[in-house]
Formats: structure tokens, sequence, C-alpha cells
């Protein structure tokens, strides 16, 4: 297992990832990154962990809305990759979702 150190709203977090998705949890959580720091824009300084919730329930529903509109569109060949893209995006979801509760359990 591979450790990769991201940056989410300025400060520094080790992450765990399968040996060969380094690159893909860096992108990820540059999106992360992105999500929280408009949260923080749009809401001022509320702590890390409620701009990370916040991002990761806003995150969560354009998921849930990506999954609908996949299975709207049936199970055809053009779209099974982006649902398959999505299991990415709940692992990274995951992996967040861990540190934000070892955060909160240090608090």
């Amino acid at each position: 297992m591979a450790t990769v150190t991201v940056e989410v709203n300025g400060r520094p977090y080790a992450v765990g990832c399968a040996d060969g998705q380094e690159e893909r949890v860096r992108i990820l959580a540059k999106q992360f990154d992105n999500q929280v720091r408009q949260v923080a824009g749009d809401v001022g300084h509320v702590g890390d962990l409620r701009l990370f919730l916040m991002s990761a329930l806003i995150l969560a529903d354009e998921l849930h809305e990506a999954r609908l509109n996949v299975g709207k569109a049936g199970h055809s060949s053009a779209t099974v990759p982006a649902a398959a893209s999505t299991d990415g995006v709940a692992e990274a979801l995951n992996a967040v979702a861990a540190r934000i509760e070892k955060i909160a359990q240090n608090l």
C-alpha cells in the first residue's frame, strides 16, 4: 500500500492508496480541494471539519445525480465507463471520510 501526501484547504494530509493509484488520488484530492475552497468562499471559515463535510455532501449529491443519469440512459457501452469511474470517486470520498473521523477524534 502506498501513501500519498495531498493538500486540502492549505493543509497536508497523508492518504493511503493501492500501489499505482497515487496519481489518481492526487487528482481526486485536487478536485476535493477545489470544492472545499469553493465552499469556504461561500460560507466563510467554519472549520475544516464542517468545510469537509459540506464539500463531501455536495460531491456525494453530484455523484448521486450522475448515477441517476446513467441509470436513465440505460447501460449502453457508452455509459458503462462513466459508471465505473464513479467507483474511484466513492473510494476517495471514503478515504477522506475516514481521515475526517480521525481528525474529529483528535479535537
